[in-house]
């Protein structure tokens, strides 16, 4: 029988039940993917991540229920957190190789962790009439696309009275991420799942690679306040630098538990 370790953690915020929920299990060696797979789905969380030690840093991967994803924010902040405070990591920056982004980095100064992602351009599209009618709006600033749609509304009133479709969503093939001018931000979002288990992502670290170069060039400013007005929000200190961008965020334990596996499980 194996043991590994199990963690849920809240990132993108200081407190239990805020933010967003990632489930982290640090392994000695990586396991075939559908049982990752598999433990992923046996979580159902938004996100697992896996990590394993290197001579350089971390491994690290990514699973929905579905399956393996390219890049997820807060299961990143997740681990990270988790590798400061459970395994006592004795510097200030965590190296994570990754197989779809390269190398991620994360750095630690105080309670606030920072991760330094690819910075995501978008590029301006004519809005699909189901993304404009599944959303149920009429108005909007203007929709760009990347990995993900991004919606621009014209204010945060707007974006919170929202009421999407979410299953009408789905044969867009593609995320969807909403976006406006904060009340008490710089900007605000929120990002919907059509097809996963999760509809609406609390808070969406990957996001913010689009979101941040986008706003950085309509603001004129390379530091940024962000909040992910959900319904259990966070949020996130964002700065642009060049083809990178830097999304910093807080994170806290929730469970610590350990995950049984037997021989014909592995």
């Amino acid at each position: 029988m194996q043991e590994i370790p199990f963690y849920m953690v809240d990132a993108f915020s200081d407190r239990a039940f805020g933010g967003n929920a990632a489930a982290v299990c640090p392994l000695v060696e990586w396991l075939p993917d559908e049982t990752l797979l598999k433990m992923a789905q046996e979580h159902n969380q938004s996100e697992t991540a896996f990590f394993v030690r290197t001579d350089s840093g971390f491994e690290l991967r990514w699973f929905t229920t579905q399956g393996e994803i390219n890049l997820c924010g807060h299961a990143t902040l997740a681990s990270a957190h988790v590798i400061f405070e459970i395994l006592d990591y004795p510097h200030t920056e965590i190296r994570f190789s990754t197989r779809f982004v390269g190398e991620l980095t994360v750095t630690r100064s105080g309670d606030w962790l920072t991760l330094n992602f690819p910075a995501w351009q978008t590029t301006a599209t004519e809005p699909p009439a189901l993304l404009l009618s599944s959303l149920g709006i009429e108005e909007y600033v203007e929709v760009r696309e990347a990995r993900d749609y991004l919606v621009v509304l014209k204010n945060q009133q707007q974006l919170e009275a929202l009421q999407p479709d979410i299953h009408a969503m789905k044969p867009l093939g593609k995320m969807v991420c909403v976006t406006a001018p904060g009340d008490e931000h710089d900007f605000v979002s929120r990002f919907f799942c059509p097809g996963e288990s999760v509809a609406e992502d609390p808070v969406t670290g990957s996001a913010h690679s689009m979101l941040i170069p986008y706003w950085s060039e309509k603001l004129g400013k390379t530091q940024m306040q962000a909040r992910q007005v959900s319904a259990r929000g966070g949020e996130l200190r964002c700065e642009r630098r060049g083809d990178r961008v830097l999304i910093g965020g807080q994170a806290s334990i929730y469970i610590i538990g350990r995950i049984f596996l037997r021989e014909g499980e592995l």
